[in-house]
């Protein structure tokens, strides 16, 4: 019996051991740092696993054999345990609605882009379907899931109009025999689909919905100044952006300040994306004034023009990128003249593209966010002196404390100088928001948002596909338009076609890829101990 308990010891100890080493090693290499946490870990670790093999290699008895009364005491663990197992899953298939969708398409389940829109709708819909004869089982299905999901807020049904041709005239359409058709009501609101020659799915759907149930909103891209182009299908445009923008019910317009003396009384949110020359003083004094007034804004920021070792930037080439501080600093915040380097977590092997999920906590905006990635992005900082109304944080940030940092120098010289280069974790977003009273409401508050980014390329459609770069675009567009309800991603357009990984994430799978087998021989190790025991 002792040497059955010494068995038992050294198995769990030998689990102890390879437990501590492995988690010590494997975070230390994935960190790309090794602490004096870790290191004693590491050494409690190899000291236990030590002590398992000084112990095998002494004489063994034979053990007792298992007495009957445990073999008894085993059975009636099984079977309670079985009866355990029956009666929890019973009790969670009552208490929770779970369904598994085998299909390789899923076809009978939404995406969790949709299923979060219509979980948050706040007004009613009505969706009603024209179909001559008998309609199909994937329409009835679809129609099912929207019914399920939108807690009574969403009513379905489908109709014969032959059949019911009185009910089908008070929709003041007239459908033939042929033509298959979809009409959605919410409020005053309605938008028909035909879907006579294409089945109808969950995009074009939901797509109409939001036009329906959701508030229009207004935006302006600044032009004029080297801004990323809204209409541009190449890799530096921002076309699939303003199409995801247009599935959510924003309409898009451009605007230069140069032809109008103040920004439109219909603008929502004023974007500008990533200008490449310098704006005017009445420019800068048109953009105060619609942020003064309660304005919302989005500012993407470019790069800081870099020079090589051997010829210094001109004056002209200084001048370019322009960190807009003139207006960003009465709101609180400094964009620096640096380059964000992350050695820990990157992109393709390029310390100037850093990849995090160090976001702002709690906030909306940044919930259930994968990754997101930002090409030679500037570093931000909080100034002390604003006013004590503007509340300022960061959004995003790097991850790495002590292996990112802003480099100021303009060759890249890639090296942290303590006292001259802005220390990890480095702000790469800022949120600022003021309440403001409404003049017509004095009761009521009206706040500026304002979203900085130091990085315009995010959201360009080179990368807006990747990870959760356009998730994390359309939802700062949402909240500074004062929209509390979900973005919805256009499964079709948004696609990952390749699997891309940060620096961190290969790390992660190398040390998966050792953890295994070494997992996989001590368990063998433990299995003969038993069965010496």
């Amino acid at each position: 019996m002792a040497l059955n308990k010494n068995h038992k010891s050294l198995s769990l100890l030998l689990t102890i051991g390879v437990t501590c080493l492995l988690y010590s090693l494997g975070t230390s290499y994935i960190e790309n740092h090794f602490d004096k946490l870790r290191t004693i870990v590491s050494l409690v670790g190899l000291f236990s696993i030590l002590v398992c093999i000084f112990t095998l290699k002494q004489k063994t008895q034979k053990l007792i054999k298992t007495s009957q009364w445990k073999k008894y005491t085993f059975i009636v663990f099984i079977v309670v345990l079985s009866l355990s197992l029956l009666v929890g899953i019973n009790y969670l298939s009552y208490r929770y609605n779970l369904r598994w969708d085998i299909t390789k398409s899923k076809q009978h389940t939404l995406s969790e882009s949709t299923t979060l829109f219509i979980q948050g709708l706040e007004k009613q819909v009505q969706i009603t379907a024209f179909y001559v004869g008998m309609p199909p089982k994937y329409l009835e299905d679809l129609f099912k899931e929207y019914t399920r999901l939108s807690n009574g807020k969403i009513k379905t049904e489908i109709i014969d109009p032959i059949v019911e041709i009185s009910y089908a005239a008070q929709f003041g359409s007239i459908i033939s025999g042929k033509e298959r058709k979809v009409i959605v009501l919410s409020g005053e609101e309605r938008q028909d689909i035909d879907f006579t020659k294409h089945p109808l799915n969950e995009e074009h759907l939901t797509n109409i919905i939001i036009q329906v149930a959701r508030d229009k909103r207004v935006i302006y891209f600044l032009t004029g100044h080297g801004e990323s182009d809204v209409l541009n299908k190449d890799a530096n445009g921002l076309s699939i952006l303003v199409k995801l923008l247009g599935t959510n019910n924003v309409e898009i317009k451009e605007l230069m300040l140069g032809t109008k003396e103040e920004i439109p009384e219909d603008c929502d949110v004023l974007i500008v994306a990533g200008a490449k020359n310098p704006l005017t003083e009445t420019e800068k004094t048109i953009i105060m004034g619609y942020l003064d007034k309660g304005g919302d804004a989005l500012f993407l920021i470019e790069n800081t023009p870099v020079a090589a070792s051997d010829k210094p930037l001109t004056e002209e080439e200084k001048r370019k990128n322009p960190p807009l501080n003139d207006i960003l600093n009465r709101w609180g915040i400094k964009v620096a003249n640096d380059l964000v380097v992350d050695l820990d977590n990157h992109i393709s092997g390029d310390v100037g593209i850093p990849a995090t999920r160090n976001y702002m906590l709690g906030a909306p905006i940044v919930q259930n966010l994968d990754y997101t990635f930002y090409v030679r992005p500037r570093s931000i900082s909080i100034l002390e002196n604003r006013r004590p109304t503007i509340k300022v944080a960061s959004l995003v940030s790097t991850s790495s404390e002590k292996n990112s940092w802003g480099e100021t120098d303009k060759a890249l010289q890639i090296k942290f100088d303590q006292g001259i280069d802005n220390p990890g974790p480095v702000s790469i977003a800022s949120i600022i928001w003021e309440a403001k009273q409404k003049i017509e409401s004095p009761d009521a508050l009206r706040g500026t948002r304002i979203i900085v980014f130091t990085d315009a390329d995010f959201l360009s459609n080179a990368f807006i596909a990747q990870y959760s770069n356009a998730e994390m675009g359309l939802n700062v567009i949402n909240w500074l338009s004062e929209l509390d309800q979900r973005v919805f991603i256009d499964q079709k357009e948004i696609r990952v076609d390749r699997l891309d990984l940060t620096s961190k994430q290969k790390r992660m799978i190398a040390v998966l890829l050792l953890v295994m087998p070494i997992i996989i021989a001590t368990g063998g190790i433990i299995t003969w101990l038993k069965q010496k025991s």
